[in-house]
């Protein structure tokens, strides 16, 4: 019996040794089939692209707002009509100025000369028609009494009428001296500041010096009454027109704007960069406004109607279809449709049909997006709102 019994213990050992290495095998299959189907899981779930929404909530009434500069209403630049030195400044830059009122005085003694000649030699002129006018006269009563010829008579006329002609021409000149000698006095055009003064005491002053920015010797700008200059893109030019009243404001005075009026529109397009020059005016009472400056003008009668559906620029897609937006059915399903662009804000693109704003719209669609793709929407992201 204990024979029996010692040759079946090896034969249990190895029963129970196949069955432990049978249960390890088969939970490590187990195990791996379950992994797999997690791979085959996040795979599928990772090949349904996630995406974003845009928001049209508080989109109508977005104001359209563009870069302008600002000019004086009125700008004059003072050059020399005479040649000769600066004796002296009256005004300097900044300082207010009354129309007529004197900006400098130019020492001009060659000009001084020339008068003095010019008067030298018409007095002489004057002289001589005094003696041609009398032996005329003389001549011709000797004429009368049949003393001398008729010819020589007509001579004498016509040498009186030779000096004549001589001093007119010759006060011409002096006149013309004259009014010259007025230009040594610059003054200012209009009621305005001077904004820029480019010369001195004692500096050379050359007549008709080239008309170049920085020859002038003193400008006058009007800023009581500013104008605005701003390229309006030519698919906002419906909404402006003379009279449209917009808002100007100046990054040095954050906070505040100034009303501006529509005057008047070039009536053509820019080539280049699409846009039409508009030009608006805008009172400047305190000075606070300075030509030369950059400024935003904000058009309010611009913005979109209650109903109008606007997108960031991410999300339209250009093709060779056109425009095109991709919209969420209710099984979220992609949807490409097909729009018009009615107005592009920069920031905001305002659509004219196509999808109205019960659509879900895909904000910046991925690469390679075709209709009747599924998607899912980002839970954690909120919908971006358009501008």
């Amino acid at each position: 019996m204990q024979a029996k019994s010692s040759s079946r213990r090896p034969l249990v050992v190895g029963t129970l040794a196949l069955a432990v290495a049978g249960a390890v095998v088969i939970g490590g299959l187990a195990t791996r089939h379950s992994q797999a189907e997690q791979l085959k899981e996040s795979a599928a779930e990772q090949s349904v692209p996630t995406v974003s929404l845009v928001s049209m909530k508080d989109v109508a009434g977005s104001p359209m707002e563009l870069p302008a500069r600002i000019e004086a209403w009125s700008r004059a630049p003072i050059y020399a009509r005479v040649s000769g030195y600066l004796a002296h400044w009256n005004v300097d830059i900044g300082a207010p100025v009354k129309a007529g009122q004197v900006l400098a005085t130019i020492e001009t003694p060659d000009l001084d000369q020339d008068l003095r000649q010019a008067q030298a030699q018409l007095a002489v002129a004057r002289s001589n028609l005094a003696l041609a006018e009398s032996t005329a006269r003389r001549w011709q009563s000797l004429v009368a009494q049949n003393a001398v010829s008729k010819q020589e008579a007509d001579e004498k006329q016509g040498d009186f009428i030779s000096k004549q002609s001589n001093v007119q021409a010759l006060q011409a000149s002096v006149d013309r001296q004259q009014a010259l000698k007025r230009y040594t006095r610059l003054v200012a055009p209009f009621d305005g500041m001077v904004t820029a003064r480019n010369t001195d005491v004692g500096a050379l002053v050359n007549a008709g010096a080239t008309a170049s920015a920085g020859s002038e010797l003193f400008v006058v700008s009007d800023l009581h009454r500013l104008r605005v200059y701003v390229q309006v893109p030519q698919r906002q030019l419906a909404a402006i027109h003379p009279g449209s009243i917009a808002r100007v404001s100046v990054p040095e005075r954050p906070g505040s704007s100034y009303q501006a009026r529509v005057e008047s529109l070039a009536q053509a397009i820019n080539a280049g960069s699409g846009t039409m020059l508009v030009q608006l005016a805008v009172e400047n009472p305190k000075g606070e406004l300075l030509p030369g400056a950059f400024a935003t003008v904000r058009f309010d009668q611009a913005a979109m109607a209650d109903d109008a559906v606007a997108i960031p620029p991410g999300a339209l897609i250009m093709g060779r279809h056109g425009a095109q937006v991709a919209v969420l059915d209710a099984g979220n399903r992609v949807r490409i449709r097909k729009v018009t662009i009615a107005r592009d804000y920069g920031n905001v693109i305002q659509l004219g049909d196509g999808v109205s704003k019960a659509d879900r719209i895909i904000d910046s669609p991925p690469d390679g997006l075709a209709d009747g793709d599924q998607v899912k929407v980002a839970a954690a992201a909120q919908p971006r709102k358009a501008g």
